[in-house]
């Protein structure tokens, strides 16, 4: 496996990372903080994975907010 030292989001999931979120702000607060209707419409993790798997520009959020959570 290649290392990646300069990667902050090397070796988290995107589920994981999702699933911190959620559990540090909360679907609302989340919604408010990145305005994407599955964070907002009856949330769920499966159906935000599988939006964000599907939408770059929305997972790129996410995981700026998740780095920024982080630091």
């Amino acid at each position: 496996m290649n290392a990646q030292p300069n990667n902050p989001l090397h070796g988290k999931t995107l589920e994981r990372i999702l699933t911190e979120l959620v559990a540090h702000y909360g679907w609302d607060t989340l919604g408010q903080k990145i305005r994407i209707n599955c964070f907002v419409s009856n949330p769920s993790i499966k159906s935000s994975l599988t939006f964000l798997r599907k939408t770059d520009w929305a997972r790129k959020q996410v995981e700026e907010l998740y780095l920024q959570l982080k630091s």
